[in-house]
């Protein structure tokens, strides 16, 4: 694992968003794969590693409100790791071959192997993130039984990606991006907005109506989704785009029975409508599921302080009686 500095600077709330914590850690292939560690402030050793797994089009820096209200006082025994996907942030690039989900969930394996060698786990998978989670549980199970305590599935999907999403007048068969990403124009609207946004094609008012809820949200938020996505590179995630259209692993759920499972949601998601949180529920009844009203896509962002509370709720039960031994809740934000 070697190391790098500070990339650039962030004005504004979020400028520790990029920090000199980082390490690149090399994918089965050799990719290099951006991280950044923190370890635990109380000078302990860890008694549990989180792994933020993040979302498409996103990077690392979209756990910011998480590892700046969490890894501090909150949890001061955790060690946090957060990494790039490849194709994303400041991993490697990645060509049309190895833009799936089933690589994603290979680099995830080898920067647990590497980032996280000896203690449990607790994975925080967004979007994306949470399905290259299930993909891992369903390739590694042995993970899940002895090493991966807890799991926190945040605005993401089993399968159905293009059941809901945005309407279809928003795009443009016109569009050179739209006919870049092909026929998936025609029925993965969501996930072509998303592209569409990374190349700057959509207004900032789209960008917050894809991104967030239904209430007024800090005009910073929008400005570091923008940041975010103006440094996705627009060509490689349209690769990823075929990859997650087919994806369908509510199978795959059956490998997190026994791990302490969160299911968080905003119920004013139009990527991924709540109705797939409840749909994962369903297939984990005794996971706890977390429905935030009025918030959107970006629920960990938008709803930081009602997203953090529930996580924090998980890894102190990871790190203390265990995992899976709690009974299936619904909360709803007041």
């Amino acid at each position: 694992m070697s190391r790098s500095g500070d990339d650039a600077t962030v004005e504004g709330p979020f400028a520790g968003s990029r920090t000199d914590r980082t390490a690149t850690v090399a994918a089965d292939d050799g990719a290099p794969l951006a991280v950044e560690e923190i370890e635990p402030l109380d000078g302990h050793r860890a008694a549990v590693t989180v792994v933020g797994v993040h979302g498409f089009a996103l990077s690392r820096r979209s756990w910011y409100l998480q590892r700046r209200d969490l890894a501090g006082t909150l949890l001061p025994g955790a060690r946090h790791v957060y990494y790039d996907h490849r194709g994303h942030g400041q991993s490697a690039s990645a060509d049309a071959q190895r833009s799936t989900i089933e690589q994603l969930a290979v680099d995830l394996h080898a920067v647990l192997r590497t980032a996280a060698p000896d203690t449990p786990v607790v994975l925080w998978g967004h979007s994306m993130g949470g399905m290259v989670i299930m993909e891992l549980a369903q390739s590694y199970p042995d993970l899940f039984a002895e090493r991966i305590q807890g799991v926190a599935l945040i605005a993401t999907a089993a399968g159905e990606i293009g059941a809901h999403g945005l309407p279809r007048s928003l795009l443009s068969k016109y569009n050179p991006l739209m006919r870049g990403v092909g026929e998936l124009a025609e029925w993965q609207p969501g996930l072509v907005e998303f592209v569409r946004a990374a190349g700057g094609q959509l207004t900032r008012a789209a960008v917050r109506r894809l991104a967030f809820g239904a209430r007024d949200v800090d005009s910073h938020l929008v400005d570091f989704m923008l940041d975010m996505l103006g440094e996705a590179p627009v060509r490689q995630l349209s690769h990823f785009v075929d990859t997650l259209g087919s994806h369908n692993r509510y199978a795959a759920l059956a490998g997190l029975k026994h791990t302490d499972v969160v299911v968080i949601g905003g119920d004013a998601d139009r990527l991924t409508p709540f109705a797939h949180a409840e749909r994962i529920a369903a297939e984990l009844p005794r996971a706890r599921l977390v429905r935030v009203e009025g918030a959107g896509h970006m629920v960990h962002m938008e709803e930081a302080e009602v997203v953090n509370r529930h996580l924090a709720d998980l890894v102190r039960r990871c790190g203390g009686d265990g995992a899976g031994k709690t009974r299936r809740n619904t909360w709803w934000r007041s």
